[in-house]
């Protein structure tokens, strides 16, 4: 089924900042909001104007005719590319898994620099890894799953609001929401993909009937939800545990923010000596960028405002940049400037 759309390109790729380390453990599962699943990228309802009547899957195995440029998007410069996706089984064929889907949502992530057509192409000449058949496997998964984004971008849009919603409705969604999954992908890709974010939605939909539970106490409550958080799975038991610990953490340090060594001490004892060496020079680092980032903003602002023309602004910002940032931070810096 592939159904031809005429959209234009309205989401610009929103750059994240240096993840800091307790960023690294979260999961959804533990924020507060009931959600269905991760939130569904909405890259795919926009394609560029050259593939705008085309349907996503039709731009695989076009990567010939695109030309594609040999620097990585700003956003994913100094990254590597997710691996562990080449599994076959003794038969050559593909074997799908996560890893698969994150190598799509690297490339992906970053439509809004570079059009689709090519970040297509780059999803194609990564897997010029796989033997046949698949390779050929791993493209009809891509396109595919192409089209499941785009379908299921425009089935959220019809639902509206979701804060506020009861667990029978939230159930609903997320039913619609595996059916579509399991029309464009076959069953063991889908289960690959997406066995996660399923059991995260599970969860949050018992978590809410108990919230929503007026026969329980809070006791009775607590309880049900560690059981109802036992059915997760380990990596996202452990991921919630840590996020859990990493909450604690904030509390505390805004609490002992004018006693470094007390901080420390607490540091070392929640997460060991390694790990909190670890945070503790993140934290300096995103300090330190803060501090510069500011001072940045403030000479770049006056800069914009000075009325030099375009080729003479761009050659100055470059150099405020080198100024303020090394090599890396500035493709932080003018990722950031380029989504003000």
């Amino acid at each position: 089924m592939k159904r031809r759309i005429h959209l234009f390109l309205v989401l610009l790729l929103i750059i994240a900042a240096v993840a800091s380390f307790w960023l690294m453990t979260t999961d959804p599962a533990a924020e507060g909001e009931p959600v269905v699943s991760a939130p569904i990228d909405e890259s795919l309802k926009s394609l560029n104007k050259g593939a705008a009547a085309s349907a996503p899957s039709d731009l695989v195995n076009n990567a010939s005719t695109v030309r594609v440029p040999e620097q990585l998007p700003a956003s994913l410069a100094g990254t590597s590319v997710p691996d562990g996706w080449a599994r076959t089984d003794r038969f050559g064929n593909l074997v799908p898994t996560l890893h698969l889907r994150q190598l799509f949502e690297y490339f992906l992530s970053a439509l809004g620099e570079e059009s689709l057509q090519a970040l297509v192409a780059r999803i194609e000449a990564a897997l010029l890894g796989l033997e046949e058949p698949a390779r050929s496997q791993a493209l009809v998964t891509l396109g595919n799953y192409l089209e499941y984004k785009l379908t299921v971008s425009e089935l959220e849009q019809s639902y509206g609001e979701v804060s506020g919603l009861g667990a029978g409705e939230m159930q609903r969604r997320m039913a619609e929401i595996q059916a579509l999954r399991r029309t464009w992908l076959d069953a063991d890709t889908a289960a690959a993909f997406f066995a996660d974010d399923e059991a995260v939605d599970r969860f949050q939909i018992e978590k809410l009937r108990i919230a929503s539970n007026d026969s329980l106490t809070d006791e009775q409550k607590a309880e049900a939800l560690r059981q109802a958080e036992s059915a997760l799975p380990e990596p996202l038991r452990k991921a919630r545990e840590e996020t859990r610990r990493f909450a604690d953490y904030e509390q505390v340090r805004r609490e002992l923010a004018d006693d470094p060594r007390a901080l420390d001490a607490w540091r070392q004892e929640a997460f060991g000596e390694a790990a909190a060496d670890r945070l503790a020079r993140l934290e300096e680092e995103q300090k330190s960028w803060d501090r510069r980032w500011q001072v940045y903003s403030q000479e770049r602002d006056r800069l914009l405002s000075s009325g030099l023309a375009e080729p003479e602004r761009q050659q100055a910002l470059e150099r405020l940049r080198a100024s303020h940032f090394n090599e890396t931070e500035r493709v932080r810096a003018e990722a950031l400037d380029s989504i003000r």
